[in-house]
């Protein structure tokens, strides 16, 4: 049985340096931060506030917050803690999953099911592995086939197909015999099974795998960039990152290389800003391909409600678009 402590104040404060500094963090989601400093884990606002200290001492793991709740763990078990730090739902899971249309995944005994915000069954633990609902359907897997139910847990497609992901713009990846293909929410499929990989669609287009190159589709299943390339990530902000001759650059929607491929390492645009490595730093581009945070850190994350994670040294720290780190002026614990 997990006892709650009193919350105290948490020594963030004094032991910030300007910038703020922790040992781990988490991206921003609505509107707060997981900070690790040592053994003492909180949330932060955008100002580096502490905002939520988690009330429960023993907790080691805690994720991001969806729909005001976040997963945390204690030993080997997880339950999802509220805006104030406190257990809304207390721990008694072995593997719980952030919260999506109300609705959580979570491991109860040896089967999957999900819950409300309560805490209370709405579909009873029956599957071998389930994730998120979109739109209306997740992704479950009964032994050796995956199939979607409804958010009453009725089946919508039912469990038959060797390999599929999520659904995403409508359309999810799926495998039939060694060959993948999308189908619909009805379960029809809608591309046909043609490619030797396949991931899921990101602003109408999705990458492809034929061989060992890489190309792009429609949602009407039209080959709109060859498999050419030897990697390439998804359409983000209408761009994507592309590998060329051991290289990474940017493709736009017809596949003109509209960044020239010149980086070590380049991610996906977030909020107009994309994190690139070059001579072992990283920083930011914009959609120009030209430096709005020169190259100074020794790793970075996407930007997130206006914020990025950077790491300076052995720290990480937060950056606006400027490249301003946040610093610890204004750093208050709670009281």
């Amino acid at each position: 049985m997990l006892q709650f402590i009193n919350p105290q104040p948490l020594a963030l404060a004094s032991a910030m340096t300007s910038p703020l500094l922790f040992d781990t963090v988490s991206d921003f989601a609505e509107g707060v931060a997981l900070v690790r400093l040592k053994s003492q884990l909180g949330y932060i606002d955008r100002e580096g506030r502490l905002n939520i200290q988690i009330a429960d001492s023993n907790v080691t793991v805690a994720a991001d917050y969806a729909e005001g709740l976040a997963a945390a763990q204690v030993g080997a078990y997880f339950g999802y803690l509220n805006r104030q730090g406190e257990w809304a739902v207390p721990v008694q899971f072995r593997q719980a999953k952030s919260f999506s249309g109300g609705l959580a995944a979570v491991q109860g005994g040896t089967k999957y099911g999900y819950i409300n915000p309560q805490g209370e069954w709405v579909i009873e633990p029956q599957f071998d592995l389930a994730e998120r609902f979109v739109d209306g359907r997740a992704l479950i897997k009964l032994g050796e086939t995956y199939g979607y139910i409804d958010t009453d847990g009725r089946p919508a497609i039912p469990p038959t197909l060797k390999d599929a992901w999520s659904f995403s713009e409508s359309l999810a990846v799926a495998r039939v015999d060694r060959l993948y293909g999308y189908i619909d929410p009805s379960g029809t499929m809608a591309i046909a099974p043609s490619y030797d990989g396949a991931f899921s669609f990101s602003e109408g287009l999705a990458r492809v795998r034929q061989g060992r190159n890489f190309g792009f589709v429609d949602t009407a299943g039209t080959l709109v960039i060859e498999p050419t390339l030897p990697f390439a990530s998804d359409f983000a902000e209408g761009l994507a990152a592309v590998l060329i001759d051991s290289q990474w650059g940017y493709i736009d929607r017809t596949g003109k290389v509209v960044i020239p491929a010149q980086f070590a390492y380049a991610a996906d645009f977030s909020e107009g800003l994309a994190a690139v490595q070059q001579n072992g730093r990283y920083g930011y581009i914009n959609f120009k391909g030209d430096w709005a945070v020169e190259p100074q850190y020794s790793n970075a994350g996407p930007f997130s409600e206006g914020r990025a994670r950077v790491q300076v040294d052995n720290g990480w720290g937060f950056i606006d678009t400027e490249g301003k780190l946040l610093t610890g002026a204004g750093f208050q614990s709670l009281e």
